[in-house]
């Protein structure tokens, strides 16, 4: 057996740029803003930022400390709590495995329409381009259509570049490509947001955004959607942060770390909101036609709204090209900040457990990654794409959640986590931590579950065969509890002197 030694963290701002980049991804373009209008406008910005304080930042903490102390990711330091907590570790980091099959293939359509900027391709019906002539989407997940050859060839750049940045390690892959990338996507949202707010018509747009309803947030509902967007935002419960923070140097500020990561990811989420719905607003205007009919929640605004805003922006040709270009290089890289998280976590697993190189490790995750994303890359991809990320988020995510907080608020214990936080910091945290960690967070995560089993027993998910949602959602949702089952109970074959960190001590302690 051998022991690894750990890549670091060369700057405080390159962990910050790194963890900001993980959070942030294609779905806060078109998940927080029209999450804030089905559920009060602006008065939703009041549950949202209570979540982010309850939840968001002491769940950051949380993984943070417990990373960082442990000195291992996901898996290594489930392990030193007690071996037969491995598996969440495992289980945790399969999650992002799986996710990244099909979150790749959409940074392939990002990198598509940012080459489609340039001719404006999508034409006069940019609704009818995307669905048919570009995804070719077929009539159900068993009908996959061929695939679609130019999507195929955006994947294998999604994947190299993944495999690229990753097999360089934290310092000289993760750390250099983020402290590039996360300020340019910045630069990049600002630019689009001034261009969104200076349109005509945008006025009538953020109306819709950030009009208040206050009568909403009276509603259980809303709280709930509030907790919802900001667990599954901040890239949490997937051993992304764990990861990240076991490769922090020893005198580092947890707390300040957590709070400018979570708020530096609301703050992306409340840019693309004022981006989205200012340029929506514009669309709605210049078209004559009720905001309604062009507000389409999920990845529609990204690949039908926008191309269509930017097709009838008032400038000229050429710089609605430029400003195409913008914005999907903005979701390109977005979408690559997060995806390159996503394998860490898992290579970061498997490299504390087994006895092989990085670049071997990358490079096996990427080609299985990669045949994963093919299937996605078909007729039938969208149709596969949504059963699997809804099965993910629902039984995946979301109870990973809750058994994280459970585990790590009593067995490992608060204390503990408070303690290691507080060491280097400049500022400490109290009771606040125990309340959110131990009763609140698992209180409305075990909420979200049980109503995501109750709904789904209703009827098969969104009309689907039920074969298809046995084959790509119950199957793949046991699937990832059954590989970490088997994956824990293989031998170590690289261990760290601190690894036996047995019950009996933990207990005693």
């Amino acid at each position: 057996m051998e022991k690894l030694e750990r890549d670091q963290w060369r700057s405080r701002a390159g962990f910050i740029f790194s963890t900001v980049g993980a959070a942030v991804g294609l779905g806060n373009f078109w998940r927080f803003p029209f999450m804030a209008y089905e559920n009060g406008g602006g008065a939703f910005l009041l549950p949202y930022f209570f979540a982010l304080l309850t939840a968001g930042v002491p769940l950051m903490i949380m993984e943070f400390s417990f990373g960082h102390k442990m000195r291992g990711g996901a898996t290594l330091s489930f392990a030193k709590l007690g071996r037969k907590y491995e598996f969440i570790g495992w289980w945790q980091t399969m999650v992002p495995l799986v996710v990244m099959c099909y979150y790749s293939t959409i940074i392939a359509w990002s990198l598509n329409y940012l080459v489609f900027s340039i001719t404006r391709s999508w034409g006069a019906d940019p609704n009818a381009f995307f669905g048919g002539k570009f995804l070719g989407v077929s009539s159900g997940p068993w009908d996959l259509g061929g695939f679609r050859w130019n999507i195929a060839l955006g994947v294998i750049a999604v994947w190299f570049l993944n495999y690229y940045i990753t097999r360089r390690g934290i310092s000289q892959g993760i750390e250099k490509a983020c402290r590039i990338m996360t300020p340019l996507l910045a630069v990049l949202l600002v630019i689009i947001t001034l261009r969104g707010l200076t349109l005509p018509g945008a006025a009538y747009g953020l109306n819709w955004f950030l009009k208040p309803e206050f009568s909403k947030i009276m509603n259980a509902k809303v709280w709930i959607a509030a907790y919802a967007q900001v667990f599954f935002s901040t890239t949490l419960a997937v051993g992304v942060m764990i990861a990240y923070a076991s490769y922090l140097p020893e005198k580092s500020d947890i707390v300040n770390n957590s709070f400018i990561t979570v708020f530096s990811n609301s703050s992306f989420d409340f840019l693309a909101g004022l981006a989205v719905f200012s340029t929506l607003g514009y669309v709605a205007v210049a078209s004559n036609v009720p905001f309604e009919q062009v507000a389409s929640s999920g990845a529609g605004v990204a690949f039908v709204a926008f191309p269509k805003a930017i097709s009838m922006l008032p400038m000229p040709r050429f710089m609605q090209s430029l400003f195409g270009i913008m914005f999907f290089f903005a979701l390109f890289i977005a979408g690559i900040s997060s995806s390159i998280s996503m394998l860490e976590s898992f290579a970061t697993a498997a490299l504390d457990k087994y006895s092989m190189t990085r670049e071997d490790i990358i490079k096996r995750i990427s080609i299985g990654g990669f045949i994963g994303s093919m299937l996605i890359a078909t007729g039938a991809g969208v149709h596969i794409l949504d059963i699997v990320d809804h099965f993910v988020s629902s039984y995946g995510i979301a109870l990973l959640g809750l058994i994280e907080a459970i585990v790590l608020g009593y067995i490992y214990g608060t204390s503990r986590i408070k303690e290691h936080a507080n060491l280097y910091s400049d500022f400490k945290i109290g009771w606040w931590l125990d309340f959110c960690v131990k009763f609140l967070t698992p209180l409305i995560l075990g909420y979200m579950f049980v109503q995501n089993i109750v709904n789904e027993f209703k009827a098969p998910y969104a009309g689907y065969p039920l074969s298809a949602v046995i084959a790509f959602g119950w199957s793949v949702a046991v699937g990832m509890l059954v590989m970490a089952l088997y994956l824990s109970s293989r031998p170590w074959t690289r261990v760290q002197p601190e690894l036996e960190i047995n019950d009996r001590a933990v207990s005693e302690e």
